[in-house]
Parts: C-alpha cells; sequence; structure tokens
C-alpha cells in the first residue's frame, strides 16, 4: 500500500508526498496533537514518554497515526510491507505497539538523525496488532525525513530492525524489501540499467516512476507551485479503483494522497473520492501543553453540500483524545468475545 517521495531541494524547501493505497476505506481523520501528552508503548506500558513536540497526523480509525508530520518539520509516513517480521517479543528490550510506532517518534525528536540514533541504541522492537475494525494483520514499513531533506526507512525483516538512513534514500513503495528495491532500479534506464520506465502499478515500478519524476520536477516559483510538483508526481504512481488483487492489499486503489511542506509546515490532504482539496498550516494551530487534542472530521467536512476546501487550520473541533490501539485492548475484545461465545 502506497509510495512516497521526497524532493529536497525545492527551490529551498524539502516537499515530501504519499498516497495511501488500501483495499477498503480506513476512515481517515486529522488530529492536532499538543505537546505534554503522556503515552505508552502500547505493549508492555514500560516504556512511557510525555510528547515534547506536537503533530498533525493522519489516523487509521482513531487507532493508529499512519501519516504526519511534527512542529519541528520531521515527517513520518506508514507503508505496507509483506516481507515484515517483526520477531517475538523481548521483554528485556523496549517495544512500540504499530499503532504508535511513528506517533513515538514525533512525539520526541526534531530529526531523522535524533529518531535513528535511539532506535539503533534501544535495539527497540514493534509489536504487531490485529486490526479490530477488519480483522487484518498489518505488515507495515516506515518512512521518517525532516526539514534538512535527511531521511531513513524503518524495516523488519526475519526479526531484526534493518534501517536505510541516508538523504538520498527519497522513494519509498512496498515489495520487496528495500535493499532489494534499490537494486531493480539500478536496471532502469536512467538509473544504470537499459530497462523503459515501467508503467504498471506494481511497486517497483511505482518506485522507478517516483525515483525519475522527483529528478526531473522543475525549480518552483511559489509554494503552491511546489506542492502542485509534488502532487504530480505521486498521482503519476496512483492506483485506479479497481477490485484488489488476491491477497496483496498493497495492490489496491489509491483511497488519499499527502504532501507535506516541511519547510514551511503545511499539510495538505487530497481525498480520491472527494473533489476538494485541503490543508493545515502549523504555525496557526496551538501545540501548548495542556491545550486540548483535536480532529478534523474527513467524512462530515468533505461530505458536506459543495464540501469543505483550502485552509482548515480553524476547523478542528475537541472531541475525547485520541486512544492509540493496545494489546491490552485486542485482549479484551478477544475476552469478551469468547464470554459472548460461551453464552
Amino acid at each position: 500500500m502506497c509510495t512516497r517521495v521526497v524532493w529536497r531541494d525545492a527551490a529551498g524547501a524539502v516537499i515530501a508526498g504519499r498516497n495511501m493505497d488500501y483495499r477498503r476505506e480506513l476512515d481517515t481523520n486529522l488530529w492536532k496533537l499538543p505537546r505534554g501528552v503522556e503515552r505508552n508503548d502500547g505493549v508492555t506500558g514500560k516504556l512511557t514518554w510525555k510528547a515534547k513536540h506536537g503533530s498533525i497526523v493522519a489516523t487509521e480509525s482513531d487507532l493508529m497515526s499512519v501519516d504526519g508530520i511534527n512542529e519541528a518539520g520531521l515527517a513520518g509516513h506508514i507503508l505496507w510491507l509483506a516481507e515484515s517480521d517483526y520477531g517475538e517479543i523481548d521483554l528485556s528490550r523496549p517495544a512500540l505497539s504499530q499503532a504508535v510506532w511513528m506517533q513515538y517518534f514525533l512525539d520526541n525528536y526534531a530529526t531523522v538523525a535524533e529518531a535513528v540514533d535511539w532506535a539503533e541504541q534501544n535495539n527497540v522492537q514493534v509489536a504487531q496488532l490485529v486490526d479490530p475494525t477488519s480483522g487484518d494483520v498489518p505488515t507495515i514499513h516506515l518512512a521518517i525525513e525532516d526539514a534538512t531533506g535527511d531521511s531513513a526507512i524503518f524495516e523488519y525483516l526475519d526479526g531484526k530492525l534493518d534501517i536505510h538512513h541516508s538523504a538520498d534514500y527519497e522513494v519509498m513503495t512496498n515489495s520487496p524489501k528495500y535493499e532489494e528495491q534499490l537494486k531493480l532500479l539500478k536496471e532502469v534506464d536512467g538509473f544504470g540499467g537499459d530497462k523503459p520506465l515501467p508503467g504498471t502499478t506494481q511497486a517497483p515500478d511505482r518506485f522507478a516512476r517516483a525515483a525519475y519524476y522527483v529528478k526531473r520536477l522543475p525549480e518552483p516559483k511559489s509554494q503552491i507551485e511546489a506542492i502542485a510538483s509534488m502532487f504530480s508526481v505521486i498521482r503519476n504512481c496512483a492506483q485506479p479503483f479497481r477490485l484488489p488483487d488476491p491477497g496483496k492489499p498493497d495492490a489496491s486503489q489509491t483511497l488519499w494522497q499527502v504532501v507535506v511542506d516541511l519547510t514551511r509546515k503545511r499539510y495538505v490532504f487530497e481525498s480520491t473520492s472527494h473533489p476538494n482539496i485541503v490543508w493545515v498550516d502549523l504555525d496557526e494551530m496551538d501545540f501548548s501543553e495542556g491545550s486540548p487534542e483535536t480532529v478534523l472530521d474527513l467524512d462530515s467536512h468533505l461530505a458536506i453540500e459543495g464540501g469543505v476546501a483550502g485552509n482548515v487550520s480553524q476547523r478542528f473541533e475537541e472531541k475525547k483524545p485520541m486512544h492509540f490501539l493496545t494489546l491490552s485492548d485486542l485482549k479484551a475484545l478477544q475476552a469478551q468475545k469468547e464470554a459472548a461465545q460461551a453464552h
């Protein structure tokens, strides 16, 4: 599921874009999460922290953050990787649930280097969950980038964390694992090989097209032009509405797209089922400690007659705080099901 691209020099700005591809709707909303919120790992509860940075995130069923940017200019993107293998949880090591994996980095770090250093120094694990809304068992990897243009890809393969850390790693899609994606790219004309630029929706082909086109973007004359340029790249890698390929939830239609300006802190969201583009300017948001967690209900705002377009920074509303899915939640749900079946 998905394509992620980074444009490191858009006339002095760093611009990133991503497609969210999946076989079903994800009930995505946008959340403002302020500084000072206390969270835990969602696994054992041993790893706890207090958010140092506020963030704007896109969620899956309001149980997991799957995309977003913090006020320091660090952005994160969750994508599907079928090869993911997180291994058995070792209680002697820190672990994060999939639901809060990306959020931990947005809460705590301003740069990619800081996030990578923590992950390497602490040998952190990720605990796999079951999506209670669908029964899906996510196999995901994570991309992060910052306002300097630095980038990192986090993958769990055969139970071990594999980190690719370099500003050169501008593109990520899905299978195969990242190391093999880089090898496949070298077979394409323009990257050392003689194969023509591929055109299918398969992940290696989207990887090649994104890498090709982001290198050929003209210098933008404005922020609007820079954002439009990135949209043109990720739309080229989008997948049309269709029946998903059997057993491949990543080989599915594009549900929504995001372009984020990490330098000027603008988060732009476009649904493929609604005509209007909306954005959040982080400088207009109150991320102060003690300020409420607020949400932009995309279904209601985009579906109303005429829709909502443009700057929606002031349209977020206060509801109950976001609850990230935990292993304890899943155990409680399973116990409820078993109790219901027993009666």
